[in-house]
């Protein structure tokens, strides 16, 4: 990826985004060790985008961690960031991103102050207008699992200069019909890391199936 010094944070994290198309979300009670070992795994397969949920267990922590060990190869963000003191929590830990599950308009123009690239969720057409309107490019379509790639097709049909990340429900196996439904990247939760308990071999196999999936969707 070439980037220039002229560039904001958020175009950097945007197109960091855009090329590698594969968010890992970290939820649910992962001790700080496991979410380590995680950012490990997904580096070595690689997915290179890691989104830790505020409400995980320790996820301030979890972040600050992970930004300490992974650095510039590897972008961590922070989710269900859902109000602006939510907001100013995960980049005082490190979030280099944030991402919700709702369309919040203070948070998105908190973010845009700070320069940091706030991921808003949308699922209606007025809602994905809105927040393009406010300034956000790329949104979260979800719950993307309850629609599907045809919805996500609909729904850019009128809107196709928005960028949209469908998030839930995403799986080896369909995530060539949301490429060709016209996603942009997609966010990848219990497909793909499943518990606490998840062998590390058994992730990064299911990272490299979703990866290969996702390339092949995309040379078509």
């Amino acid at each position: 990826m070439s980037l220039t010094a002229t560039q904001t944070n958020i175009q950097k994290a945007t197109q960091f985004v855009l090329d590698e198309g594969l968010i890992a979300i970290v939820r649910g009670n992962f001790p700080a060790q496991k979410v380590i070992e995680i950012g490990d795994a997904l580096l070595a397969s690689p997915v290179l985008i890691m989104e830790v949920t505020l409400n995980t267990t320790g996820a301030l922590d979890a972040i600050g961690l992970l930004r300490d060990r992974f650095g510039d190869h590897m972008l961590i963000g922070a989710g269900t960031v859902r109000t602006v003191a939510q907001f100013d929590d995960a980049v005082a830990a490190g979030a280099q991103f944030t991402v919700a599950p709702n369309l919040d308009m203070a948070t998105v123009e908190r973010a845009h102050a700070r320069d940091i690239l706030h991921l808003p969720g949308v699922f209606t057409p007025t809602e994905a207008q809105q927040a393009y309107v406010a300034g956000c490019k790329l949104v979260k379509l979800f719950p993307s699992e309850v629609v599907g790639p045809r919805y996500l097709k609909a729904i850019r049909a009128p809107l196709d200069d928005i960028k949209f990340i469908p998030t839930g429900g995403i799986t080896p196996d369909n995530v060539g019909e949301y490429i060709r439904a016209g996603a942009a990247a997609v966010g990848l939760g219990s497909a793909l890391i499943t518990g606490p308990e998840q062998p590390m071999d058994d992730l990064i196999t299911r990272a490299r199936a979703i990866r290969a999936a996702w390339k092949a969707a995309r040379a078509a």
